[in-house]
């Protein structure tokens, strides 16, 4: 109920933009382009977690896109996950254009058969309860409406559960967080073979250490499915290459010539997910059927 207060305010009070304060909606034109128009790039946290996928970002978590993403999530403005969603989307693009890139020249695009599983990092339900909304599954939502448009076959699956209570993340370093969200997620029961009917993309609002997306990852992957990359609206300015530099580079860690299951070349996720891409349909781990 509070929530449909909220928006019903919003549509018949004066609002000013979200992101930079001045009058004339939700959210201005500038703040608007400034979501979406830089183009998403490849992020990494440092140090990044173990079992992190490549992730994209549409923007840096500061100024506009900062108090943007904190008034959807935490005061409501719901009216926003739409252009949210818009710079998800194009963070997805990115990583599934990356993806498919390292697959080489012969097989890029034929994914295009399989529809895209958009798989959001869970809030905790206290959260959930606390704020009246789920925001990372709505602003996933608005971004699979904005693939299906553009042509994109995309669903959003929240398969994703919290199997234990973790300690509030704030506050913590990257080892804390890691340790704080290991074993923490798990698929919901019986939804395992839904991950199999194409290639997933994790999502999720922020990323600041990459534990979340490290522990969703190993979740999905413990279940069947074959993660391609991740995707953030926003991810910490640090994470992002320094201008003109080279796209972060996937750390030794990563690399490597076998898989557990025996599968060579690439990332540990750019391994599974590839086989698939390339049309394979029964690859260890779970593929499009």
């Amino acid at each position: 109920m509070r929530m449909w207060w909220r928006e019903i305010a919003g549509l018949v009070l004066p609002a000013g933009c979200a992101g930079c304060g001045r009058a004339g909606g939700a959210l201005c034109g500038r703040c608007g382009a400034a979501l979406c128009g830089a183009g998403a790039r490849r992020v990494r946290p440092s140090p990044p977690p173990p079992g992190l996928p490549p992730v994209h970002a549409a923007v840096a978590y500061e100024d506009e896109a900062r108090a943007v993403l904190l008034a959807h999530k935490e005061r409501g403005e719901l009216r926003l996950a739409a252009a949210l969603g818009e710079a998800l989307a194009g963070a997805v693009a990115g990583s599934v254009a990356d993806a498919e890139a390292g697959a080489g020249a012969g097989v890029a695009g034929a994914v295009s058969g399989c529809p895209l599983l958009l798989v959001p990092v869970p809030s905790a339900r206290r959260a959930v309860a606390a704020r009246g909304h789920d925001p990372a599954r709505r602003v996933a939502r608005a971004a699979a409406g904005v693939l299906r448009r553009g042509g994109r076959p995309a669903r959003v699956l929240p398969v994703l559960r919290q199997q234990r209570s973790v300690t509030d993340q704030a506050g913590l370093d990257a080892r804390r967080r890691l340790e704080n969200l290991a074993g923490a997620l798990g698929v919901a029961p019986g939804c395992g073979r839904l991950l199999a009917e194409g290639p997933v993309v994790l999502v999720d609002d922020l990323m600041t250490t990459g534990a979340s997306l490290a522990e969703a990852a190993r979740a999905v992957g413990a279940a069947g499915g074959a993660v391609v990359g991740a995707a953030v609206v926003a991810a910490a300015a640090r994470s992002f290459p320094a201008a003109g530099g080279p796209a972060p580079s996937a750390p030794e860690s990563e690399t490597g010539d076998e898989t557990e299951s025996g599968i060579v070349c690439g990332t540990p996720y750019e391994r599974g997910s590839l086989l698939m891409i390339s049309g394979r349909k029964h690859l260890i781990g779970g593929t499009c059927r």
